[in-house]
């Protein structure tokens, strides 16, 4: 009987897809359309309410659903065109603003990647003595962490 590894029996998966740069996941598009449904939503149910309320002024109350329900849909168009706007400026504003700062964190993941394979090429290398080996490892997993004064010894 012999005792191995957990990960020994379980299969390698190629967990590397079509590239090995990250794609960055804000979508401007989706943005824009999740602003136009909540801003039409919202708009639905003020006008709505606006609807409902206007029961209670004396005059609308004796017209009846006839005059509530042109009440309810002016005040849904208007609350929509206020809204709306402003909506889809700030969302093509924030959405940018987001993108960006995916790339940044994009590029930085790449070359992370990057430096690690290197890293691993190294140690695989048999000609590279073992202290040289710890040294750049150490000092790239220093960098990583944000530690950056290191004291090495000679």
């Amino acid at each position: 009987m012999s005792i191995q590894p957990i990960g020994v029996n379980f299969p390698k998966y190629n967990t590397n897809f079509k590239s090995k740069e990250y794609e960055n996941p804000i979508n401007r598009g989706t943005e824009r359309n999740l602003a136009i449904l909540a801003s039409v939503g919202g708009s639905a149910l003020t006008g709505v309410i606006a609807g409902l309320f206007s029961g209670f002024i004396p005059k609308v109350k004796e017209g009846g659903w006839k005059w509530q329900v042109p009440i309810g849909i002016i005040a849904g168009l208007g609350m929509l065109g206020l809204t709306l706007p402003s909506k889809l400026y700030n969302t093509k504003v924030n959405a940018y603003a987001r993108e960006k700062e995916m790339d940044v964190f994009s590029r930085q993941k790449s070359a992370q990647s990057n430096i690690y394979e290197d890293i691993n090429d190294e140690i695989k290398d048999e000609d590279v003595s073992l202290d040289e080996k710890i040294n750049h490892y150490a000092t790239v997993k220093m960098a990583d962490n944000g530690n950056g004064v290191m004291i090495k010894g000679v």
